[in-house]
C-alpha cells in the first residue's frame, strides 16, 4: 500500500508518490497502457503531465476514459499570455478526452520576464484564475527546475495563492547551501499555507556524458535498486513533500519497491557513499535557465 497525505488544502488524500507521466511522452499507446495499468495495479492516485510532455496527454486519453473518477489529474501549460494559457488548457482537456482537471499549473516559471508576463493583466495567472471559476480546473499551481525556482516559487506565492509548488528534491541538491535555505524557507510557507510540496529529480544521478544521443529520462537516472531506495526514502521521509517519478518507467518498479518504511530516512553517511560509489553530482548550477 502506498502511503497518502492530504496533498494541500485541496481535499485530496494523494498517494505520495505520484506518476509523472512525461514517461508516456514517446511511448506507443501500447505500452502506454501497459504502464497505466501498472501504476493503477500499484495504487497510484495522481498523475501529472503537461502539454508539453510530447504525447502523454493523447496516451492517456483511453485509460482516462475508464479511470478518470479514481485520479486526480494534473497538467501544465508553458504560455504566460491569457489567450494563450486558456486555448492550452482547453487543447489538453481535448487531448485528454476530460471536461475539466483538478489542477493546472504553470510550468517552469522562473525567468524574471516570463514571470511579469505571466502575472500582468491578460496574463496567464488571470486567465487560469477565470477557467477555475468556470470549472475547467479546480486549482492552480506553480512549477519549475533549477536552483532558482524555490526563491522564485516564494515570490509567486507573496503575489497568488497557489495551491501546489514543484521543485527539484534530492541529497546532492541539499548539499547546496543557498539552495537548501531556499527550499527550507519555502516548504516552512507551504505548511503554513496549506500548500502542496512536489518533488523531482529524486533519484536523478546527474547530466548524461551524450545528451545528444536519446534517452528515457532528462537526466541520467539511478538504477541500482538500492540506491534508488536510500533516494526515495530521502524524499518520502520528510512528511510534507510529494515525489513524482522519473520519466524513465522502466524505473517505476524499482520506485515502487523502494518505498517501505518512509519514517526512516537513510543516514548522511548511507548518501554519501552512495554519491561516491555512483559519481552523484547535481544537476544544476543556476548559471543558465535550466530546464531538464
Amino acid at each position: 500500500m502506498l502511503p497518502t497525505a492530504p496533498f494541500g488544502s485541496t481535499g485530496h488524500q494523494s498517494t505520495r508518490v505520484i506518476f509523472g507521466a512525461a514517461a508516456l511522452g514517446g511511448m506507443s499507446q501500447e505500452r502506454a497502457d501497459a504502464t497505466l495499468a501498472a501504476i493503477d495495479d500499484a495504487g497510484v492516485n495522481h498523475i501529472d503531465t503537461a502539454a508539453g510532455y510530447g504525447a502523454s496527454e493523447d496516451r492517456l486519453q483511453p485509460f482516462l476514459a475508464d479511470h478518470r473518477d479514481r485520479f486526480f489529474l494534473a497538467t501544465k501549460t508553458g504560455e504566460r499570455t491569457g489567450d494563450a494559457a486558456r486555448a492550452q488548457l482547453e487543447r489538453s482537456l481535448e487531448r485528454m478526452g476530460v471536461d475539466h482537471v483538478d489542477l493546472i499549473q504553470l510550468h517552469n516559471l522562473v525567468e524574471p520576464d516570463e514571470w511579469e508576463s505571466a502575472f500582468a493583466s491578460g496574463g496567464a495567472v488571470e486567465a487560469l484564475t477565470g477557467a477555475r471559476d468556470e470549472g475547467l480546473t479546480r486549482f492552480i499551481g506553480v512549477t519549475g527546475h533549477g536552483l532558482r525556482i524555490a526563491s522564485m516559487h516564494l515570490r509567486s506565492l507573496a503575489a497568488y495563492e497557489f495551491d501546489s509548488v514543484l521543485f527539484p528534491y534530492n541529497h546532492s541538491l541539499m548539499a547546496i547551501d543557498a539552495y537548501r535555505d531556499d527550499v527550507a524557507a519555502l516548504r516552512s510557507l507551504c505548511r503554513e499555507r496549506g500548500v502542496a510540496a512536489q518533488t523531482i529529480k529524486s533519484i536523478a544521478r546527474g547530466r548524461w556524458d551524450d545528451p545528444g544521443s536519446p534517452h528515457f529520462s532528462w537526466y541520467e537516472p539511478l538504477t541500482d535498486p538500492a540506491a534508488i531506495a536510500r533516494a526515495v526514502r530521502y524524499v518520502l521521509a520528510e512528511d510534507d513533500l510529494f515525489l513524482n517519478t522519473t520519466s524513465d518507467a522502466r524505473l517505476l518498479p524499482a520506485i515502487f519497491d523502494a518505498i517501505g518504511d518512509t519514517t526512516v530516512a537513510p543516514t548522511d553517511d548511507e548518501m554519501a557513499i552512495d554519491a561516491e560509489r555512483f559519481a552523484i553530482t547535481p544537476l544544476f548550477d543556476g548559471n543558465e535557465l535550466e530546464r531538464i
